[in-house]
């Protein structure tokens, strides 16, 4: 390949370099993976059918390539044809061998079952609670949200969303703050809580087994203000906080809050905020429920937004403190999607694109673990995924391996020198 001339020389490039990477920060990833088991844990649940004595590639090493490969930016599995030979995943992958090709990958991704993707699902949730297990948390908020994962082939189960105008599939998510806890494939022609019910009751049986003190919330959108749910809370001693949609009967139990807001903005010129309490229930409800309204009213005239709930407390602490930070969960299913790729939902069958989701959701939750880890403090501390592969992972170097040693020269003007020496000497300490 030939670029334009530089200072009067010819410039020139090939593919030759040899054993050099651009995924020398890949270690790390092996570093704190090697600390809490993850990946070791996942390929020890899923099955593996194979013939033990003519395997090449064992199952470790597969989810291992596929997991670090995802969070070090190369998504696609036709991308091992390729990394399959780079030595910093090797070494990472601990191989001294050529790693499985794409079309191993393949038949592995597609060998799994509904089953291997529940008990995948089950220790993401588990890696949770052994995250925590030394100081169990006195309050818990669970985070629910849908979104859509936009698919172009003739995938199992896709159907034309009309809200979302494309052929999709709907995952649904579960946060709680920065810990992933569910990620769970479904089609997009279905009512967007469909199944939410069940995976709360899974969820709040299991926390309330290990830590039977723990304050558990369900948080959610108005998506997920269902009378069958909410009653289920109820009666189950969970608290809610969930988005609540406008109608006419709402609105009219606030007229007289939207007009006082009017009336102090005209005075004013400053935009006006108020919150109010009152109680309400639609038809289909079997008990009333408090509901909390925020008003705000400015040059552009009103805007009302509700919120139903059991918690107790201010309206405006409320509906600031408690209900507005949800919003957050909706930037970390955008980094799921944007860094770690869970829309590469390319797969034929339902079940293989179930587990290309899980092994997204395990690249964030390994590079969760090593911010929780090493990167407190640090400017990347709170960052995106995509932000801490760019600063730790995607580093060039060449590399050196023997029968005594693996040695890994990289980049003498790689600017994150410093911030790099000091994640090692957390995760390895001498």
């Amino acid at each position: 390949m030939c670029f334009s001339s530089s200072s009067g020389k010819k410039v020139e490039a090939t593919f030759t370099g040899g054993a050099i990477t651009s995924n020398a920060g890949v270690l790390l990833l092996k570093e704190v993976d090697h600390q809490y088991n993850i990946t070791k844990q996942l390929a020890a649940l899923l099955p593996d059918k194979r013939d033990q004595n003519k395997v090449e590639h064992p199952m470790l090493s597969m989810v291992r390539q596929r997991i670090y490969a995802i969070a070090c930016g190369d998504e696609d599995v036709n991308d091992h044809n390729l990394l399959r030979h780079d030595l910093a995943m090797q070494t990472a992958v601990n191989s001294d061998t050529v790693l499985a090709s794409a079309s191993t990958m393949s038949r592995m991704e597609n060998s799994f079952t509904r089953d291997a993707c529940f008990e995948a699902s089950k220790l993401m949730f588990e890696i949770f609670i052994q995250k925590h297990e030394l100081k169990p948390p006195k309050e818990v908020i669970l985070d629910f949200d849908a979104t859509e994962d936009t698919v172009y082939g003739e995938q199992e189960n896709r159907y034309y969303n009309g809200f979302y105008e494309s052929h999709c599939f709907l995952p649904l998510y579960v946060f709680c703050g920065d810990d992933l806890l569910v990620s769970y494939l479904r089609p997009s022609n279905i009512d967007g809580a469909k199944h939410a019910w069940a995976i709360l009751s899974l969820l709040v049986k299991r926390l309330r087994q290990v830590w039977p003190n723990t304050n558990i919330i369900f948080r959610g959108d108005c998506g997920f203000c269902r009378d069958a749910m909410l009653l289920w809370c109820e009666r189950h001693g969970v608290q809610f906080i969930v988005g609540m949609p406008k109608n006419k009967r709402l609105e009219r139990a606030i007229e007289k809050d939207v007009a006082r807001a009017k009336e102090l903005f005209e005075q004013t010129g400053k935009i006006q905020r108020i919150h109010t309490r009152f109680e309400y229930a639609a038809k289909s409800w079997k008990v009333k429920r408090t509901m909390v309204a925020r008003i705000e009213y400015n040059k552009h005239g009103a805007s009302v937004r509700f919120i139903a709930t059991n918690v107790n407390g201010y309206s405006k602490r409320l509906y600031d403190k408690l209900y507005c930070p949800r919003g957050d969960m909706e930037n970390k299913i955008k980094q799921q999607k944007l860094d770690l790729f869970s829309d590469r939902t390319s797969c034929h069958l339902f079940v293989s694109n179930q587990m290309r989701l899980i092994f997204s959701s395990f690249a964030y939750i390994l590079i969760q673990a090593l911010q929780d880890k090493v990167l407190k403090g640090t400017e990347i501390a709170k960052a995106y995924a995509g932000t801490v592969r760019n600063h730790l992972f995607k580093i060039g170097a060449v590399i050196i391996r023997n029968t005594r040693r693996v040695r890994i020269m990289m980049s003498s003007t790689y600017p994150r020198q410093e911030l790099f020496q000091k994640v090692v000497r957390k995760l390895v300490p001498i």
